[in-house]
């Protein structure tokens, strides 16, 4: 992974006589520096861009158009070190020669910071990456459950199709997901709102752990969620795939198929998925009635470039129901049938619309970045044979104008802003939060310095809120419970700085240090501000408080990782540090029976450990074994137990890997073994929970032709059948179990 220096040999060529025009040729090769052969199939990417191509069998590569300036470069080589670096071409041909020496480290990947891509080692944020490839070989059944495997992250569950991404502690408000380019809000705000995004299209996630709200502003204080959508084709390239999933304890299947084409100046995609799941089983192979889940989605992609304006443009659509409990036996009568997808019991219905254009602007001497959304998220809350109780539509507006100037190859100065306007309508018999609109803008400025062995990066950003709330049916003037009758309209202005500093050094005898210090904020949502009534699927009455003030935090990360040729370690230590933390408080009161809670604040903090191990010894090629411990407490400042707090945990993992068995390729098999630890450090208003463990197995292979690549895995979860609840499922407090063994399937089927 420290391959800037000491690996790498880099060199620039600006050849050929001084043009007058804006745009050149871009031309180069890449050799071996172990025997200066030709490095063929590797991907050269230009993400300023757009664009990517492969080396041909002799090494070289081509790029037409390139506008002048500094334009980064991505290399990404099987065997080989990645490379990340901006580079200034300002003559009509441009000649780049690039040297990679081998390497098997897998630590020092492409990452995606704000605006910045780099490798990790060449950012002070701690970021996890976990591609969609994995995620399907290691069975997930969603996003939140695939990024559940990395240290450090975990989900909030209600069933296995209703799940949050939980990063060191917080989710919902307190983490930002970013879709297509854009903030995604889906009324994240409650616990049963799931993230409900397909994998379908999806190239890989990208976890930032800590506060990060200097790039991505409000909500972005616990961490980040970056979905990065599937790569384009090659230029001048056309690519299609499909895809199968089995799923055997839901009887699921899922399935999708894309097309793409890239040429130098245009690219576009199309991709369709569906996925089905009828109820799960837990150990006792007992049917968990009504936890189903399924749906549809549409992804569509165009991008051009015209000068120096490079454009990508996305729309995405999807339409998913999530059944959930809500006392299914009883009050349904007896079970359906077993593989049954109905949808007459109560279930989520939600509907996404989401469209976003990401827009480069090629100066003189720097970039305009214009990124530019709109998302229409509506969600459904349907009790059984058409009868619509929650209807909400929430629109979302977003913008965001980044100037970005780089005063050589290795200084690089960002100044923006973001700004974002949001609407919240009730169209349904029951309310629990009003009719609201959200703005909110900011200003920001990040600098970043690569000296030789180091990385110092840092910014400052202002943001302003404004929260204006609507008296909205019973919700304001018409509420059974009398205590909440002072649940007025709102008009807040919330303003608050924030910001970030911190190193990385690499190129120390193969050790990486990091250490950074950042703050984030987040305003209360609408529901800690005027909640006021019954939440079924938490089973307790929710009073809202319209005196919240802001939520700010402030965490130091302490990071560091060694690489040999024999292993690979890390250790990773933080402490977050809120102010007014808002948390769910039960009251002495109840209502018909439900126990009435209030949201209150108070300062807190949270503190963690990471730390993880794999061996890789040369002299038994292929064979890896790795294991990575994670955990975590929070406390408020009178020493009361946060609630959802996930328990520690032990992941562990024999792999083996051949790159070659006759036409097979990429083959693995692999074992793994978690071990959860209990929690008994629960909140008041929660349960501990006790240990548990799980056995999982994995195999997969490649087998590759010319014009098409058969790609198929199987793996199987919890293979010992393990009855247990998990600390963050929320089935736990109705007496339900977590998933049983599952066996999945996974085919893919790649033409080129």
């Amino acid at each position: 992974m420290f391959y800037s220096t000491k690996t790498i040999c880099l060199s620039l060529f600006i050849c050929c006589a001084f043009s007058a025009k804006s745009q050149c040729k871009l031309v180069g090769k890449i050799s071996s520096g172990v025997d200066t052969s030709e490095v063929g199939g590797a991907m050269i990417v230009l993400p300023d861009l757009n664009i990517q191509t492969q080396t041909d069998q002799r090494g070289k590569f081509e790029f037409k158009n390139v506008p002048h300036g500094f334009i980064k470069i991505h290399v990404l080589a099987g065997g080989f070190g990645n490379y990340s670096s901006a580079f200034l071409i300002k003559d009509s041909i441009s000649f780049l020669s690039l040297v990679l020496f081998p390497s098997s480290n897998k630590l020092d990947e492409i990452v995606v910071y704000g605006q910045e891509e780099s490798t990790r080692t060449k950012t002070a944020n701690n970021i996890e990456v976990m591609d969609s490839k994995t995620m399907r070989e290691l069975g997930a059944f969603n996003l939140s459950d695939g990024i559940s495997k990395l240290p450090g992250a975990s989900q909030l569950s209600t069933g296995i199709g209703i799940s949050k991404p939980v990063i060191r502690g917080l989710f919902g408000n307190r983490i930002q997901t970013v879709l297509l380019g854009m903030r995604f809000d889906n009324q994240q705000w409650q616990d049963e709102h799931g993230l409900g995004i397909s994998d379908s299209g999806v190239d890989r996630i990208e976890v930032i752990k800590g506060p990060a709200s200097l790039l991505y502003g409000s909500e972005a204080m616990g961490g980040v969620l970056n979905i990065i959508n599937e790569k384009n084709a090659p230029a001048d390239k056309t690519q299609a795939d499909v895809s199968t999933r089995l799923f055997s304890n839901t009887y699921g299947y899922a399935v999708d198929a894309g097309v793409k084409r890239s040429t130098q100046k245009t690219n576009w995609g199309v991709r369709l998925g569906t996925e089905s799941h009828a109820d799960y089983s837990d150990g006792n192979c007992t049917r968990i009635l009504n936890s189903r889940f399924g749906g549809n989605m549409t992804k569509a992609t165009y991008g051009f470039k015209i000068k120096r304006w490079v454009s990508e443009n996305n729309y995405l659509f999807s339409r998913y129901n999530f059944g959930f409990i809500m006392d299914a036996y009883q009050v349904y009568g007896e079970a359906d049938a077993r593989t049954s997808r109905s949808f007459e019991r109560p279930h989520h219905t939600v509907t996404l619309n989401l469209i976003s254009s990401q827009n480069t602007f090629f100066l003189r001497s720097s970039k305009l970045k214009v990124n530019l959304g709109t998302h229409i998220n509506n969600r459904q809350e349907q009790e059984g044979a058409g009868g619509i109780s929650l209807d909400m539509l929430l629109k979302t507006y977003t913008g965001m104008f980044v100037w970005v100037k780089n005063f050589n190859e290795n200084t690089e100065l960002s100044v923006g802003s973001q700004d974002q306007y949001q609407t919240n309508l009730n169209q349904g018999s029951r309310i629990i939060v009003p009719d609201a609109s959200l703005g909110e803008s900011s200003l920001f400025a990040y600098l970043k310095k690569q000296f030789k062995y180091a990385v110092a990066e840092g910014g400052l950003r202002y943001d302003l809120k404004a929260i204006h709330t609507y008296e909205t049916g019973n919700l304001n003037n018409g509420s059974l419970y009398k205590p909440g009758s002072n649940i007025l309209p709102v008009n807040n202005l919330y303003n608050i700085v924030n910001g970030s500093c911190g190193i990385s050094f690499f190129d120390l005898k193969h050790l990486n240090l990091k250490c950074n210090l950042s703050s984030g904020y987040r305003a209360p949502n609408l529901a800690e501000l005027s909640s006021n009534g019954l939440h079924e699927g938490t089973l307790r009455y929710e009073v809202g408080n319209t005196n919240l003030k802001v939520e700010q935090n402030l965490c130091a990360d302490l990071y560091a990782d060694y690489y040999s040729t024999w292993m690979t370690v890390f250790a990773n230590a933080y402490s977050n540090h809120f102010i007014n933390y808002i948390y769910l408080q039960p009251s002495n009161d109840d209502y018909l029976g439900f126990k009435i809670y209030n949201y209150i604040q108070k300062n807190a903090v949270i503190q963690g450990f990471e730390a993880g191990i794999k061996f890789h010894p040369p002299v038994l090629k292929g064979i890896q074994v790795s294991s990575n411990y994670s955990g975590i407490q929070g406390k408020t400042s009178d020493h009361e137990y946060l609630p959802f707090m996930p328990a520690q945990k032990i992941n562990n993992e024999l792999r083996y890997v051949t790159s070659n068995v006759k036409k097979l390729k990429n083959c693995f098999v692999a074992a793994g073994f978690t071990y959860v630890f209990a929690q008994n450090t629960p909140n008041q208003f929660e349960t501990s929970t006790p240990a548990y463990k799980l056995l999982n197995a994995s195999l997969g292979a490649e087998i590759s032709t010319e014009k098409r690549v058969l790609t198929i895995s199987v793996s199987g979860n919890n293979l010992l059948n393990e009855l247990y609840y998990d600390h963050l499922s929320r089935y736990k407090y109705f007496g339900i179990y977590n998933i049983g063994r599952t066996i999945n399937l996974n085919f893919k089927l790649q033409f080129n």
